[in-house]
């Protein structure tokens, strides 16, 4: 099996929700630090332009969006699952819930708190990656609307808790527990413990340490130049869409453009191999690192005709 490489930066909250998975599952993975901030002229050869984190690389198949990384590793590794049976459809609706919902509550809230003391580089980087939502004076002049509505969200955790249950779905940790993780995560380090919403909140402090406990896998570091080398080395893997769909004036073969529907939302063009109601794979060839496969979750991208 080809090495598990992960492009990710140590503050990102996206990457600690798939750092947090990869401990959960004991997985060994080579670790790459990529820059927060464009340029980031090592990722783009193997992405195309699309610039979130992180970045999961198998070989010649780069995953994007940690829904996408999420899945390929529950396929490679589906012990210990991330979706205990009869969760799935809750797994899924609670995740999406705290990636669209909760991760701008928290955003709001600590770039809200941090305010005119985040880095005028980074503060200009994220307006333009959100089309101006990201706002840190923005947040500030917004913050108590803010923290009420992301202490109202948190109490919904901490409710849940309130039949004994160790983890969010039941006995045992479930893709949702990492969502949410990533961000309560992010809270607790970048906003201080004195204004800290989650000050009042033990039950879901203690579910915390539980998920904390896990570790991070086995990590080791790699440059981003092997990695790149690793994708022009190897060869895609075959293609298998299970419950393949047609798109109307799209069809397989086809020049087409992924893009995010909420932010980030930089163009990728390749060539489609397949679609699905769950995922989406096109085909590059970059310079660097010859043909490479990029895997998209269905949910929350665009599919459109090349020009």
């Amino acid at each position: 099996m080809s090495d598990i490489i992960l492009h990710h930066y140590p503050a990102s909250p996206f990457g600690e929700k798939v750092r947090r998975i990869l401990g959960y599952k004991g997985i060994a993975w080579r670790s790459v630090t990529i820059p927060r901030m464009l340029p980031k002229p090592d990722v783009i050869p193997l992405t195309g332009g699309y610039r979130k984190t992180p970045i999961l690389q198998i070989g010649a198949d780069v995953f994007l969006d940690t829904a996408s990384i999420s899945r390929e590793l529950e396929r490679r590794f589906p012990s210990p699952t991330l979706f205990p049976a009869g969760t799935q459809t809750t797994a899924a609706v609670l995740a999406a819930w705290a990636d669209k919902i909760l991760f701008f509550d928290v955003v709001g809230v600590v770039f809200g708190t941090l305010g005119a003391t985040v880095p005028a580089e980074f503060a200009a980087d994220r307006m333009k990656f959100s089309d101006g939502t990201m706002d840190p004076m923005r947040y500030a002049a917004d913050l108590p609307h803010l923290r009420a509505q992301l202490r109202a969200h948190l109490f919904w955790l901490e409710h849940g808790f309130s039949d004994g249950r160790p983890f969010l779905l039941g006995a045992a940790p479930a893709y949702p527990d990492f969502s949410v993780y990533a961000f309560t995560w992010m809270l607790v380090a970048r906003v201080p413990p004195e204004t800290a919403p989650l000050a009042d909140m033990p039950q879901l402090q203690a579910w915390m340490k539980r998920l904390e406990a896990l570790g991070h896998g086995t990590p080791t570091d790699l440059t981003p130049k092997d990695a790149l080398a690793i994708a022009a080395a190897a060869t895609p893997a075959p293609v298998v869409m299970n419950h393949p769909e047609t798109v109307a004036g799209i069809p397989v073969g086809a020049n087409v453009i992924v893009a995010a529907d909420d932010y980030g939302k930089d163009p990728v063009t390749g060539v489609l191999l397949g679609v699905s109601a769950q995922r989406i794979v096109i085909r590059r060839i970059d310079p660097v690192v010859g043909e490479v496969n990029l895997h998209f979750p269905r949910a929350g991208f665009r599919l459109l005709p090349a020009a």
